[in-house]
């Protein structure tokens, strides 16, 4: 049974907004006593994230989470948008598929960054990504 122990959000809508977003997902991190190698790459998956949100889909919102189970505490991050969704969802997961001019390491790279990835996407509708890093894993 996951618990949420506290909840923010804010709105991602141009490339300025990433670095708050950023910062607002370390302070969670340490909040929670999380060492600085998960802490590194939780935020890394953020800002891949918050830069898909604003390349495809003109931007969205963040919700920021410290949950917990058990003894276990992590942060829980959703990223939602009203893009234009991904009509493909298992060839956006594929190492090395890109839309973009990228290398492609983004969908598939974040998920290997946190312990648990979740996409949900409606093309014309929009794409929700939730992710959870915990604080020892």
């Amino acid at each position: 049974m996951l618990t949420i122990l506290s909840k923010d959000s804010m709105t991602v809508t141009r490339e300025q907004d990433v670095v708050p977003c950023r910062n607002r997902v370390k302070e969670v991190a340490v909040k929670i006593g999380m060492g600085i190698v998960n802490q590194t790459k939780l935020i890394t998956a953020a800002s891949e994230l918050a830069r898909n949100m604003l390349r495809y889909a003109n931007g969205g919102q963040v919700v920021i989470e410290v949950v917990s189970k058990g003894r276990e505490s992590g942060v829980r991050l959703t990223f939602a948008d009203k893009g234009p969704g991904i009509a493909d969802i298992n060839l956006a997961m594929q190492d090395g598929y890109s839309t973009g001019k990228s290398l492609g390491l983004g969908l598939p790279g974040t998920k290997r960054l946190v312990n648990e990835f979740d996409l949900k996407s409606i093309v014309g509708q929009g794409t929700t990504i939730t992710i959870l890093k915990w604080k020892n894993g």
